[in-house]
């Protein structure tokens, strides 16, 4: 299987219509799914701790021509989350925090332990491939170190542990192929 993993669009339009018609231009069809943080919570952290029922329109940036490009399934984001917090909604509490696919998990990230050079450790997981994102950093780690990589040159996985950020849409258009049966990854850039 083929899929177009995606991350951290924060609702931005322009960013997340140049990601999708890149995979769209693909030769295959790809299946897309992304990993959180689909919109931009516009309340800050600390404020959303003590916020209690401030309407979605002040709380979030939700537009209908947003909305209808989001034709896929998608974990929830700690925007999300903090979405629901500062709204007193549940609005996002079908999104599940991970998937499973093809023996990867699919997570945002923000749960993560972070080193200061935002490196994630994802250790907690069975699975021998973490997709992530959350950091908007496209970034291949085996063991914890990071890996060269180039855009649009395709990379076998040998049958080991690796963790996957798929980078963000928004600000840098990235997202990352991964097929499943030849267990190769993709770090893809759309240029429109």
């Amino acid at each position: 299987m083929r899929y177009a993993l995606i991350g951290d669009l924060h609702s931005n339009i322009d960013d997340t219509k140049a990601v999708l018609n890149h995979i769209k231009s693909m030769q295959q069809p790809l299946e897309i799914i992304a990993l959180g943080d689909l919109f931009e919570c516009t309340i800050s952290k600390k404020k959303a701790q003590k916020a209690t029922a401030i309407p979605l329109h002040d709380a979030a940036d939700i537009k209908r021509s947003f909305l209808e490009l989001l034709t896929f399934p998608s974990i929830i984001g700690n925007q999300e989350q903090r979405i629901m917090a500062a709204t007193d909604t549940k609005i996002f509490s079908t999104m599940p925090e991970t998937l499973s696919i093809d023996g990867a998990r699919l997570i945002h990230g923000h749960q993560f332990d972070w080193s200061d050079d935002w490196v994630a450790d994802p250790k907690k997981f069975s699975e021998h491939l973490v997709f992530f994102g959350h950091s908007h950093q496209s970034m291949l780690l085996r063991k914890g170190k990071q890996k060269k990589f180039k855009f649009n040159d395709s990379m076998h996985l040998k049958k080991k542990r690796y963790s996957i950020n798929v980078g963000s849409v928004v600000h840098n258009r990235e997202w990352c192929l991964y097929d499943s049966d030849t267990r190769t990854i993709t770090f893809m850039k759309a240029h429109e």
